[in-house]
């Protein structure tokens, strides 16, 4: 626990030395527990800034308000147009930079407004070694990571949220709705919403960590090891099925190797991964 009190004071310490920050805001975690120590350095001295669009869920966007006035910390939303963006829409290995290349030129523009020092994200030294095209986006806009910076893992990240009696301690990881469209389908407003209305449905039959991906006719559920006993039965597996065909998925399957973060990249070739970081 010593090393991990040392993190913190690290990660104090940055925030202090920003002065004034702008956190880019999401409700995991990660961006939680940032705009959460940001203002307790920095009080007035931060906002938070969610950025609205259709690759939000409705439910992730309530969630995120309503933690933020619970904790009194100060909240903006804007809107974002990245779907406008045909070298996003086309949704090819580097989507997620142009996604945050949107969104970092969005808050750009309100820290030029607001005066402030800073544009700061809730990435952690884990996120580094992942395939992430969006950080260098915020590489090319110089956003600041003092989570990384601090040398904070995710599970460090967990055990401080915890410690503080933050709610969202053991919220799972859930990237933008984007993420669960197959590469070379096209992002569109209505792939976005089967695959929200496909997730908020198997949500209300128990699961918790799982994701719905999307290849077009196809629905490919995929669940945490530790839920799929209780879901591998006739009963469930009809239920998910239904659910899932009503948000207009034709065909519904089940992976047998069961949730993992990024497995959209598990099938896109090295020179992919090499060029879009």
């Amino acid at each position: 626990m010593m090393e991990l009190a040392e993190k913190q004071r690290k990660l104090y310490a940055r925030l202090t030395e920003l002065g004034s920050v702008i956190v880019a805001y999401s409700g995991g975690v990660d961006s939680a527990y940032l705009a959460y120590a940001a203002h307790q350095v920095l009080g007035d001295s931060m906002v938070a800034i969610i950025a609205d669009s259709a690759s939000l869920p409705r439910s992730h966007y309530r969630e995120a308000v309503e933690f933020a006035q619970e904790q009194s910390i100060p909240l903006r939303t804007v809107e974002t147009d990245e779907l406008e963006r045909e070298e996003y829409a086309i949704n090819q290995a580097d989507r997620c930079f142009h996604c945050k290349d949107e969104l970092f030129t969005v808050l750009e523009k309100e820290r030029q407004r607001l005066g402030f020092t800073a544009v700061a994200y809730g990435l952690n030294t884990d996120d580094k070694k992942d395939f992430r095209p969006g950080q260098r986006a915020a590489v090319e806009h110089s956003v600041a990571a003092p989570l990384a910076e601090a040398g904070l893992s995710k599970s460090d990240i967990r055990i401080l949220a915890q410690t503080a009696g933050l709610r969202v301690w053991d919220k799972p990881a859930s990237a933008c709705l984007s993420s669960r469209i197959e590469y070379g389908r096209r992002v569109t407003p209505e792939a976005l919403r089967m695959v929200e209305d496909s997730e908020e449905a198997l949500r209300t039959l128990g699961l918790r960590n799982f994701r719905v991906r999307h290849h077009g006719n196809i629905a490919r559920i995929e669940i945490a090891e530790n839920e799929l006993a209780a879901a591998m039965t006739p009963e469930t597996f009809k239920q998910m099925g239904n659910a899932v065909r009503a948000a207009g998925f034709h065909y519904v399957a089940v992976d047998c190797e069961g949730y993992r973060s990024g497995s959209m990249n598990e099938i896109l070739p090295i020179d992919a991964l090499t060029k879009a970081r």
